[in-house]
């Protein structure tokens, strides 16, 4: 269905649509440009065995459902990918942080009994692995909405519509705000751990990379299933070039679980449905999701046999 159109009103929210994302594209050459002349991350063999590794991050770091569950309050997995990351390198130390629900906030705030997640950090540690910035854009409520959305048009694409209701997309500004905020936990992460190798893990694969959905076992319109695929490649890049202009390095999750999706059979997804057929949350990576992770994870810190 169409939403009305009000005479008088269409043609300067299409001027102001395409003014905002020509000014979206200008900065995106600009960061772009900038970012091919920043000095790289050091990029080394890796570290050695017996490092301390902390880690960081939201419930795409914490696993929750995932047996065996450590931390009730955060959703923690002993088997999410840090814990996997940790046993394959022996780290003499390791603490995992990361918390269901944690936004970039969570690092310099308690999130109920998990402290301030920068405070694991200290002079000694080695590596970090940061994943942060899907609970800023609102990644939860923005599932929710889509789905409820779904009935209301069902070939159209009613979420994107939603979000573009003022002439402009909502989630790609929530993207370019978060971006500044990651580019702040990772300033602070160099602080307090001054010798770490720091490591931010992007998002996977969550939706089909074609486009094409699969309501109504995943309840999304079927020109919604591109947006949000594209909102989410947009959550990458933006990640991959703040790691980038902020001495990190960016771990891609997304192409290593590409075909592993929410709409894949159960015997070949990674990331449940909203409806989970595999101990995992909703829209989360399962057991085997986290395992792609890890080995994404160890693979650039050069070397591992990582998992299968």
């Amino acid at each position: 269905m169409k939403q009305p159109t009000h005479p008088g009103t269409t043609a300067p929210r299409r001027r102001r649509a395409t003014s905002i994302g020509a000014a979206v594209g200008s900065c995106a050459l600009v960061v772009a440009s900038v970012v091919s002349a920043a000095p790289a991350a050091a990029d080394g063999a890796g570290l050695g065995r017996g490092s301390r590794y902390v880690s960081l991050g939201d419930s795409y770091t914490s696993g929750p459902g995932i047996p065996q569950q450590v931390d009730a309050n955060c959703a923690r997995s002993d088997h999410n990918y840090p814990s996997l990351v940790a046993a394959e390198r022996r780290a003499t130390a390791f603490k995992d942080v990361s918390c269901g629900g944690a936004t970039t906030e969570h690092m310099w705030k308690p999130q109920g009994t998990n402290g301030p997640q920068l405070d694991a950090l200290g002079r000694d540690t080695d590596l970090v692995t940061v994943q942060i910035g899907g609970n800023d854009i609102g990644f939860s409520s923005i599932i929710g909405t889509c789905a409820q959305l779904y009935a209301t048009d069902p070939t159209g694409n009613p979420c994107q519509r939603h979000y573009s209701s003022s002439g402009v997309d909502q989630l790609s500004l929530n993207i370019l705000e978060t971006a500044p905020k990651v580019a702040s936990v990772l300033r602070a992460v160099h602080g307090r751990a001054p010798h770490a190798r720091v490591l931010v893990v992007g998002y996977p694969d969550l939706l089909p990379d074609d486009g094409i959905g699969c309501a109504p076992a995943v309840p999304f319109a079927a020109q919604d299933f591109p947006y949000l695929r594209d909102t989410g490649k947009r959550l990458n890049l933006m990640l991959r070039l703040v790691a980038q202009l902020n001495r990190a390095e960016y771990v891609d999750t997304y192409g290593p679980t590409r075909g592993h999706d929410m709409c894949k059979a159960p015997e070949d997804r990674w990331i449940e449905p909203l409806r989970p057929t595999s101990p995992a949350a909703p829209a989360h990576p399962n057991a085997k999701g986290e395992e792609a992770m890890a080995r994404a994870v160890l693979q650039r810190l050069g070397g591992g046999r990582g998992h299968n």
